[in-house]
């Protein structure tokens, strides 16, 4: 297992000094895992947030990971954001500065340009499943408990929970959670679409694992551009959509993989092509 350096890359970087402390990426077999790691509860605090935009940044350079895992541990994914640091903050510093670093966050790991699944154990709660909404997959342990609880503490959910969480189980749905705060089991968050798998809670991060190799040797650059199509796609209007579809089908004609792809079709059948991710 490989494990960045992290004086370095924040030295380059300088979003930060010295040793990351909240945030890990661990890259084995071709998977990276982004491990979310404040104990207790992994409560996303600023520089915590900043760490996550440093991660996705280096797992989406890595040309060695084909896939990535976000991870909070056995225990919990993450239980929100930290309380005690914004609750004194003034409308002036919130909207100058904090608000954007929860969206930026966000937006980063949604634009990791490879396949990202999140691996729930414990609560997923507020930015904790703002965080999880931005993988395209979430695999949830069967005691985990997901939700918006934000309107209890007389705001809404402000790293993307308002947009994500809408555009992936509906509004009726969303505004359900939202608007009561309620914590969804894992078997109900199933049923609505919220996660795509419940497995028991010793299993979460091999489950996860095992789907995230399943990219592992995958057309790198296809998977990319599939990904892309879909999340902008997602924003406008079909015509619009298909636009980006035809852009992106064509782009891929220029690859060494679409090229190998149809070449082991047509000469070996479906499914033995050696991708090299050019």
């Amino acid at each position: 297992m490989r494990l960045r350096s992290c004086v370095q890359r924040s030295r380059r970087s300088g979003q930060w000094e010295g040793v990351v402390e909240f945030v890990r990426v661990e890259v084995e077999d071709g998977i990276a895992t982004i491990r979310l790691d404040r104990p207790k509860m992994n409560a996303l605090n600023a520089r915590m947030q900043t760490e996550l935009i440093e991660a996705a940044r280096e797992v989406t350079q890595d040309t060695t990971v084909s896939a990535v895992i976000l991870y909070g541990g056995e225990k919990v994914f993450a239980a929100g954001a930290d309380i005690k640091e914004m609750a004194g903050m003034s409308y002036a510093e919130m909207s100058s500065g904090h608000s954007r670093l929860l969206q930026d966050f966000a937006k980063a790991l949604a634009g990791i340009p490879k396949p990202v699944i999140a691996a729930v154990n414990g609560y997923a709660l507020g930015g904790g499943l703002e965080v999880a909404l931005t993988a395209d997959f979430r695999v949830a342990g069967e005691g985990a408990k997901v939700g918006q609880p934000e309107i209890q503490l007389g705001i809404i959910p402000g790293a993307g929970g308002t947009q994500r969480l809408a555009r992936l189980i509906g509004p009726a749905r969303a505004k359900d959670l939202i608007f009561s705060g309620r914590h969804v089991p894992a078997a109900e968050a199933l049923e609505i679409g919220l996660v795509d798998k419940v497995v028991p809670d010793d299993q979460v991060y091999a489950a996860a694992k095992e789907w995230a190799a399943t990219f592992v040797g995958g057309p790198a650059i296809a998977l990319r551009a599939a990904k892309q199509a879909i999340d902008a796609g997602w924003e406008v209007d079909l015509g619009t959509g298909l636009e980006i579809e035809r852009t992106q089908f064509a782009a891929l004609f220029a690859t060494d993989d679409q090229k190998e792809g149809m070449r082991s079709f047509v000469e070996e059948g479906p499914g033995k092509a050696t991708f090299t991710g050019r």
